[in-house]
């Protein structure tokens, strides 16, 4: 793969994660902090769920932000990124397991970020990454 391929393909996860992250922050922010609205949009929310992606969504934009800049971190973040999810995803199955109420749409969403978070870990490791961990392009 040549070094402007990996450049290209590198902006554009860079800018996914900055997309995705935004758009996080507009749904998880209009759910916590919509009033009634907020609330019935989210419906049977689960709260530690809703915090996280909301929290997250912060570091979705970072990382992004550090993806396209070809930060030492940027990796790194993506990775941490993914397992977190999945770690609430978990938790998420046995909120569900125990019985408690919960929004379906949550399981394709949490799944949605998953997978998105694993796609740019892997994605970034195949582009490349020094052994300084740096992004190589």
């Amino acid at each position: 793969m040549s070094d402007r391929n990996k450049k290209v393909i590198a902006f554009t996860l860079g800018l996914l994660a900055i997309g995705f992250g935004v758009m996080t922050l507009k749904s998880g922010g209009f759910a916590l902090f919509g009033g009634v609205e907020g609330k019935e949009f989210a419906g049977q929310y689960v709260p530690f769920v809703l915090w996280f992606n909301f929290i997250a969504g912060f570091f979705y934009v970072i990382s992004g932000v550090g993806i396209i800049l070809k930060t030492k971190w940027a990796l790194k973040l993506s990775i941490a990124l993914a397992a977190l999810t999945l770690f609430v995803f978990l938790g998420f199955g046995i909120h569900i397991i125990l019985g408690n109420s919960y929004e379906a749409r949550t399981v394709g969403a949490m799944s949605i970020r998953a997978i998105f978070w694993i796609f740019i870990s892997i994605s970034l490791m195949k582009i490349g990454v020094d052994k300084n961990q740096e992004i190589t392009l």
